[in-house]
């Protein structure tokens, strides 16, 4: 295991820091969610251009043919951006779903070559709480149609249904669970307000809507390896919003006079500064043990990768929490104003703490896997 950034990789992380920060400062992300378009298709557009939305899709497929170490360090930086694109629906999600269908299918090799162009944006048509292991949705019923087959159903609080293109959903037909392709266009996508702006979350009706079966070979094994490997990256996405909290409040406090001293003089500050440090970097560690256990395994097969998942969002989804609530607080009142932004970073923090899962459910997970009493 090598939990270390590669040359390759702060190469990356350079390249998608430079296109956040001329193009994703605060005041747009502000300006933005206050809008009736809370993502930036633009933004997308750019990001897709310098390869970061086929990451994980083999060169073969029309990708980049990195790996999920790759793609936790774009989530890193789309994290300390709060950047409004569909990176984890897209990107991450929708297909890893497709990587464990059969790739030498012509519809589910198409819609990989698409989604990593950028042609098209898509994301997989589950609740954003449902945890790896869960079982197979049944929220969505597939019917033999004259062109096809017909799905009818609802599902909840799906992320980056909004602007997507394409949705992946799993559905449950007369042969059992499978895994279709529908347009976005299709089916009724009714957005909600949501605690997470950058993040919106819509409820997706389909109503005898068309659809085009994805080949695989196990639909249960391919969609919960996709819920794996999104919850192992959702831990770097975490990281990053807990260290934009953690440099912004350093920053801060260096900078900001009461009582006639800096304020990061006082050794209160400094000890509670200290304790985010240790859990920012802690769970850097974890994030990124489980980016490369996903690298080596992408469709999850070996215990450990979901060893090494369980233990990132455990801890991480808390020490972003954590590093969130200090800043709010840390920086005193203007930390509690819209205008700041860190009030962002904390509504990601709460709104990614039970996404794909909540620490204390990984950690239930976390029990079992390793044979241990679950926690109380």
């Amino acid at each position: 295991m090598n939990l270390l950034y590669s040359d390759v990789e702060e190469g990356l992380r350079a390249a998608v820091r430079d296109v956040l920060t001329d193009r994703c400062p605060h005041t747009a992300v502000l300006a933005r969610i206050e809008g009736p378009q809370p993502y930036d298709p633009e933004l997308w557009r750019v990001l897709a251009g310098l390869g970061p939305a086929g990451l994980l899709v083999p060169e073969g497929l029309g990708g980049q043919g990195a790996s999920a170490r790759e793609a936790a360090v774009v989530l890193e930086e789309l994290g300390g951006a709060v950047a409004p694109v569909p990176f984890l629906g897209s990107a991450v999600l929708a297909v890893s779903a497709l990587l464990g269908c059969d790739t030498a299918d012509p519809a589910v090799a198409g819609l990989l070559g698409r989604l990593a162009s950028g042609e098209a944006a898509g994301t997989l048509a589950v609740p954003l709480s449902t945890a790896p292991d869960s079982a197979f949705p049944g929220a969505v019923r597939a019917e033999a149609g004259g062109s096809g087959p017909r799905l009818t159903g609802r599902v909840t609080t799906v992320a980056d249904a909004v602007g997507a293109d394409v949705l992946v959903v799993p559905a449950v037909g007369p042969d059992g669970p499978a895994l279709f392709e529908v347009a976005a266009a299709d089916a009724e996508v009714a957005p909600f307000s949501s605690l997470d702006l950058t993040r919106p979350l819509a409820d997706v009706v389909l109503d005898a809507v068309p659809s085009r079966p994805l080949a695989a070979a196990d639909p249960v094994a391919a969609l919960d390896g996709a819920l794996l490997a999104g919850a192992g990256l959702l831990a770097s996405e975490q990281v990053g919003v807990a260290q934009w909290c953690l440099d912004e409040t350093v920053r801060y406090l260096g900078q900001r006079h009461q009582f006639g001293r800096v304020l990061g003089s006082f050794q209160a500050l400094k000890h509670r500064l200290a304790d985010v440090w240790l859990e920012v970097v802690s769970a850097r560690a974890a994030a990124r043990s489980a980016a490369d256990a996903l690298a080596g395994d992408p469709l999850g097969a070996d215990p450990e990768t979901a060893v090494a998942v369980a233990v990132a969002q455990s801890y991480a989804s808390e020490a972003a929490v954590r590093a969130a609530e200090e800043a709010v607080q840390l920086h005193g009142g203007i930390g509690m104003t819209w205008e700041h932004p860190a009030h962002l970073y904390l509504k990601r923090a709460k709104a990614d703490a039970t996404a794909l899962g909540t620490p204390g459910r990984h950690r239930a997970r976390l029990a079992r896997l390793v044979d241990l009493p679950a926690p109380a």
